[in-house]
């Protein structure tokens, strides 16, 4: 077995592909020994054919909640007993919850980028260009706009892609919404309020790895944000710093899902800076 449980502590996981090390683990299992929670965290390889047993056994166990990583954001969906709204609209979970002896559906990635949004500007009334379709991109498109944002323009190179999310948006969120083709370096529309990165672009190893945006279109008064956490100062972020925007990191948005997800299980609002340093010492900045 990969580990013993004590089913005298409370238990959340992961449920998922293997990873070699696990920075969200860390960031969990900090902020349980920081509060005085005899809680774990636990990372768990669960195999597609396996999901329903898993999810199953989690409730036999007594885990109070679990996240859910590629290949399951979908799929889970089938085991669970009901989804909160934005898991519902965007049709993906990544963190379960138990209430009332039942498993709900959330999805935190959109949340936790607002989170860390709304500590430098109030999304309402403003205009958000998203870079990337995939599943960063969705939750954090339905999120900001569920927040108010009015406008959202999506840019992503697979035109099918790009063009499924903006009829999902125009659909079921408040926010007018547009696709532009990914096609050589875009320039920034200079109305733009917030600039968002949510691609794998600058992901480690690939740390030069440049997003093509005409960098001289951004401004000081944009917030830029990169989904990346490792390495939290992505070429993106530097070349913004250096423009004067205002800069959000890959770590903020990790750790507000974190604490999200921390406060859904045990109704606690944990300390974001000890999550945060944890994070930092895995990555060594």
């Amino acid at each position: 077995m990969p580990a013993e449980l004590n089913f005298q502590q409370q238990l959340t996981g992961c449920f998922g592909q293997p990873v070699s090390e696990n920075p969200t683990q860390a960031m969990v299992e900090a902020a349980y020994r920081h509060h005085g929670l005899d809680w774990r965290y636990l990372t768990i390889e669960v195999a597609p054919d396996g999901l329903a047993d898993a999810v199953a056994g989690a409730g036999a166990m007594g885990f109070v909640g679990f996240n859910c990583t590629i290949p399951h954001k979908v799929a889970v969906i089938q085991h669970l007993d009901g989804l909160g709204e934005s898991a519902e609209v965007m049709g993906a979970v990544n963190c379960v919850v138990r209430r009332d002896n039942q498993w709900i559906g959330e999805n935190t990635d959109g949340k936790g980028f607002v989170e860390g949004l709304q500590q430098l500007v109030d999304p309402t009334g403003k205009r958000v260009v998203i870079f990337g379709a995939g599943g960063a991109g969705r939750a954090i498109s339905v999120e900001v706009a569920l927040a108010g944002a009015t406008e959202i323009i999506i840019v992503n190179r697979s035109v099918e892609r790009g063009e499924e999310l903006v009829a999902l948006l125009n659909e079921r969120v408040p926010a007018k919404s547009t696709f532009v083709p990914w096609e050589g370096d875009y320039a920034i529309p200079a109305n733009t309020d917030i600039v968002v990165n949510a691609t794998s672009i600058g992901l480690y190893p690939d740390v030069d790895a440049r997003l093509e945006l005409d960098v001289n279109t951004l401004t000081a008064n944009m917030v830029v944000a990169d989904v990346i956490p490792n390495p939290p100062k992505t070429r993106l972020v530097r070349e913004a710093t250096e423009r004067g925007c205002a800069v959000i990191d890959g770590l903020g948005m990790l750790v507000n899902q974190g604490v999200i997800g921390i406060k859904y299980w045990s109704g606690i609002d944990p300390d974001p800076g000890v999550m945060r340093k944890a994070l930092e010492d895995i990555f060594g900045t």
